[in-house]
């Protein structure tokens, strides 16, 4: 096979797709200095609540203090994009939102919270949002209570009940979230974890799951994720997957790397029955899956899938899940071949065979698809990468 057409477009398109750093045309600015606001909270309140209309909010680099609350009265449909070298790398954001505030002051959790979106159609990138009350007492980082709320490469910090995860549906994309007690909880929300990093602060539980009744849908499932330490904190600390707040507290972890910082058995109780508390795991790996699990949880046979759980995702980003820019347009790959359709190659190993067929131009769009998903750091090492990649599998030299 030879591939005659190959567009230079690709390779700045993988190059520059995670560069976040200019706004959007017709954005709302919020600034330091230079735009049209100094702080997120004046940005909301610009945006009509009456209005159905689609806006974006592009955040300038800074820390910004105080609370940041969107009611569930606003109707449009809301983006808030934080600055950003790399939209896949939580750790090169360069915006956060920070407040310190517990529970026991501000009269309730949500009130604690330093983001309270109650709104729907609602998204986030890049953000860092910390409340950095402290241990002791219940702290909000966010606080979800609207539908179809994505959150995409943002860190969630705090100790005590970070993320209150607690109405409609939420998905959390390549996210840090950090703490030590219960600190993912929440009451009817169905959420699902892909790709995050839990981080553990201090001794303690992960969730705390509230579903208090066979009809409520609340179901939190982590994929995909990873469970260690918070770095400096000490090996002797160790923490459970969850413990039931309600009595039919629903949680699954699956497909997750565990470090030894899980306790072996798993799971804790609480103050409620367990006949009806699910709790299962799938396909785990790491020291802290291999422990002797409660009798009372569950292992599964087969993982279970984001549609199965949180029904139609087209309001999901699904380009942004899939490790391409929500903000860059890739251009079409373009291939054209002067052999046969199909080439196969087979190589012996072993005494055995592998049989490798690459179908014209879908095999080069292949490569690319994978290397999307790896994720490659230069323009330079993006075109390497797509000569050894393309010639590992078979398809001769590019």
């Amino acid at each position: 096979m030879k591939i005659s057409i190959v567009y230079i477009s690709i390779f700045t398109a993988l190059a520059q797709a995670a560069s976040r750093t200019s706004p959007p045309s017709g954005a709302i600015v919020v600034a330091k200095s230079g735009g049209q606001y100094t702080d997120l909270q004046s940005a909301i309140n610009s945006i009509p609540a009456s209005s159905t209309s689609s806006y974006t909010i592009f955040i300038q680099p800074g820390t910004y203090n105080g609370q940041v609350y969107i009611p569930n009265t606003v109707k449009g449909k809301i983006t808030i994009y934080g600055y950003t070298t790399n939209d896949q790398d939580y750790n090169q954001n360069q915006v956060t939102l920070v407040n310190s505030l517990g529970a026991d002051v501000a009269g309730s959790n949500d009130a604690s919270g330093t983001l309270r979106a109650h709104s729907t159609d609602f998204k986030v990138y890049n953000i860092n949002i910390q409340n950095s009350r402290g241990s002791g007492v219940q702290a909000i980082a966010l606080s979800t209570q609207g539908n179809q709320q994505g959150y995409y490469g943002c860190k969630l910090l705090g100790y005590q009940d970070t993320l209150l995860a607690n109405k409609g549906t939420n998905v959390f994309n390549k996210c840090y979230i950090e703490g030590a007690t219960d600190f993912i909880f929440g009451q009817q929300a169905v959420a699902w974890f892909e790709k995050c990093t839990i981080a553990i602060s201090g001794a303690g539980y992960i969730t705390a799951n509230g579903r208090d009744s066979d009809t409520n849908p609340s179901y939190y499932v982590i994929n995909s994720s990873s469970i260690s330490l918070k770095s400096g904190v000490s090996s002797s600390v160790k923490t459970y997957l969850g413990r039931p707040w309600r009595a039919y507290a629903r949680t699954v972890f699956q497909n997750t790397a565990m470090s030894s910082v899980v306790r072996p058995e798993g799971w804790s109780t609480w103050s409620v029955a367990l006949d009806n508390v699910y709790y299962a795991e799938y396909g785990n790996t790491g020291d802290g899956s291999k422990g002797t699990r409660v009798s009372w949880a569950k292992q599964l046979s087969s993982p279970l899938t984001l549609a199965g759980i949180i029904g139609s995702t087209s309001w999901i980003d699904m380009n942004y899940w899939n490790n391409v820019s929500s903000s860059t347009t890739t251009t079409t790959t373009k291939a054209t071949t002067t052999a046969a359709a199909t080439t196969t190659k087979t190589t012996a190993a072993g005494g055995g065979g592998c049989t490798q067929s690459l179908y014209g131009q879908f095999a080069l769009q292949e490569v690319l698809a994978n290397i999307l998903t790896i994720g490659i750091p230069s323009a330079s090492s993006t075109i390497l990468w797509i000569r050894l990649y393309y010639s590992l599998a078979g398809g001769g030299p590019l």
